[in-house]
């Protein structure tokens, strides 16, 4: 009668850990964090994260009636001596039908930022600068690379939107 008693014990003991090893995979499936917004880096080696849900900022009714790609537009931006960081709200409007690169440089010529792909409805709202500034007023815009989305981001046209970048 004990060898039985010790089959069933070990078959029990056996189960238990199966069921909690399942479970447990379970748990960690269930309750791992989000998927964080995917970051992705430039050419410079500087980092931004790129949002899917990005908004313009701009209220709906106050939008004009576009038909065809809508490029963002900025008056001036400001930052602090030495930041590495620029808030700005960059990125592609969703009702564009066209994947763009935007690079923001100085009017000298200086590359500040170049963005990767973002597609219609992404954007970054904080840049990270491959070089900090000092104080001063400089020229400055966001060159916007349109491309096809597809597999080769067939080149389109370009636009720039200049704003004054103010150092403080």
């Amino acid at each position: 009668m004990k060898k039985p008693n010790k089959r069933k014990k070990t078959l029990i003991i056996v189960v238990a850990a199966l069921v909690l090893i399942a479970a447990a995979t379970v748990g960690i499936l269930l309750f791992r964090d989000k998927p964080k917004p995917k970051k992705t880096s430039d050419s410079q080696g500087v980092v931004g994260v790129v949002t899917d849900d990005w908004d313009t900022g701009i209220d709906e009714k106050d939008k004009p009636k576009q038909s065809g790609t809508q490029i963002p537009g900025y008056s001036s931006a400001q930052m602090k001596a030495g930041d590495t960081t620029l808030k700005i709200n960059i990125g592609n409007p969703k009702e564009n039908k066209v994947g763009m690169f935007a690079t923001v440089k100085l009017d000298d010529g200086t590359v500040l930022y170049e963005s990767p792909l973002l597609k219609p409805g992404q954007g970054i709202t904080e840049i990270p600068l491959s070089k900090t500034l000092e104080k001063g007023t400089y020229n400055a815009f966001v060159e916007y690379k349109c491309v096809m989305l597809n597999e080769k981001n067939t080149p389109l046209n370009a636009a720039e939107s200049g704003f004054k970048l103010i150092v403080e």
